[in-house]
């Protein structure tokens, strides 16, 4: 058995110790909001917390992450940080398909943690690796800099 805090929660797992993180989220504790994208670390669908950084779960084994604090996208709006990023994507209208938004908005959130008042810089660092297919970037953007100000950003086309 293997010991998890997921969301808060104490969780006990009977699974390998090198299975990856994503599908004992998904598969063993039926957390389906975290995504499989890629499977290689490279699209970030399926990005959760570790200890509040960013990780990617599809190449983490689950073994690394016991005694660290688990959060997934069920978990993030529990936090300050978090709900005013999802506040932000639903007030921007961040989505279309939403299929990787989950990873988005965990990475986002990571970000806003560690750095209030991110500069462009700050949020190219920060999502860069977090591929969106419908091309939200610039909502994405919009949104971060709405979670971190409190103001209403309006998304600026790229000339």
């Amino acid at each position: 058995m293997i010991a998890l805090t997921i969301n808060g929660h104490d969780t006990q797992v009977d699974v390998p110790d090198d299975m990856p993180l994503l599908w004992v989220l998904r598969d063993v504790v039926g957390l389906t909001g975290t995504k499989f994208g890629c499977g290689i670390a490279q699209c970030g669908a399926c990005t959760v917390h570790l200890d509040g950084q960013a990780i990617r779960s599809c190449v983490l084994p689950v073994s690394g992450a016991v005694g660290k604090k688990i959060t997934t996208i069920e978990g993030i709006g529990d936090t300050d940080v978090g709900k005013r990023v999802q506040q932000a994507w639903l007030g921007v209208e961040v989505a279309q398909c939403g299929y990787c938004q989950t990873g988005q908005i965990m990475s986002a959130t990571a970000l806003l943690a560690q750095k209030p008042s991110p500069t462009d810089a700050d949020i190219d660092t920060a999502m860069s690796g977090n591929l969106c297919r419908c091309g939200t970037y610039v909502r994405i953007r919009a949104a971060i800099k709405q979670a971190a100000t409190g103001t209403t950003v309006v998304p600026q086309t790229i000339a």
